[in-house]
């Protein structure tokens, strides 16, 4: 084998190579990129919005959060919560008395001709015109003269009664009921509309703080309707 004349033979050069003490090539010297260096962009140290620091607006004020303010200085052992309750309660049958109201004009019915249709509805579409006074509070004589008119619209009718032949029974006829329930769907929409802003749990737990009220209202017959 040849000779290199320092020593070493080509293939001991070769081993010495393999082995790793061979030099390394100069591009494993190159330095990196000058664009690696780089600073990062300054939009990244922008600071963050001051619209994101701004405080979280409080809950929205109602016609009753006014009425509280002026009458506090007049009257300054008003209970501001108690006021504020019973006020919106009052604003908010007015409120939904208004919604019926339109919901019987837009079916041409008169109030007495809806409480009728809503009482017989009530009764499973058929009662005597006896318990029909009963459930109106009115004598039975002023029921005849609700049944006429109903009658004359196709809204009820009069059939003989399947217990008592002598006696009849008031039917509620498939226009009455759909009357009934057209003018039922609309202040139904918008009961359901305003209590949809509370959650199926926060509906329950006013329900039941209604309740704890109106059974205090109830004691001795004194808020009982029919």
């Amino acid at each position: 084998m040849a000779d290199k004349g320092d020593g070493t033979t080509a293939r001991d050069a070769g081993s010495a190579r393999d082995a790793g003490t061979g030099n390394v090539p100069e591009k494993a010297h190159e330095e990196v990129p000058e664009k690696a260096h780089e600073e990062v962009p300054e939009r990244a140290h922008e600071k963050v919005p001051e619209k994101a620091h701004e405080e979280v607006p409080g809950p929205a004020r109602d016609w009753t959060d006014g009425h509280v303010e002026r009458w506090l200085p007049v009257l300054p052992g008003l209970d501001p919560d108690i006021e504020g309750a019973v006020t919106r309660m009052k604003k908010l049958t007015v409120y939904l008395r208004r919604i019926r109201e339109q919901s019987l004009i837009d079916f041409d019915l008169e109030r007495p001709e809806f409480d009728t249709l809503h009482k017989l509805a009530g009764r499973g579409g058929r009662a005597s015109p006896s318990e029909l006074a009963a459930d109106l509070d009115l004598a039975p004589a002023s029921v005849t003269g609700r049944l006429d008119g109903l009658e004359s619209r196709g809204l009820i009718r009069r059939t003989p009664s399947k217990k008592d032949r002598r006696r009849v029974d008031v039917e509620l006829t498939k226009s009455g009921r759909l009357i009934w329930l057209g003018a039922m769907d609309v202040l139904g929409h918008e009961e359901y509309r305003l209590l949809g802003v509370l959650s199926k749990d926060e509906r329950a737990q006013f329900s039941d703080m209604l309740r704890r009220i109106m059974l205090v209202a109830e004691e001795g017959g004194g808020a009982s309707w029919r």
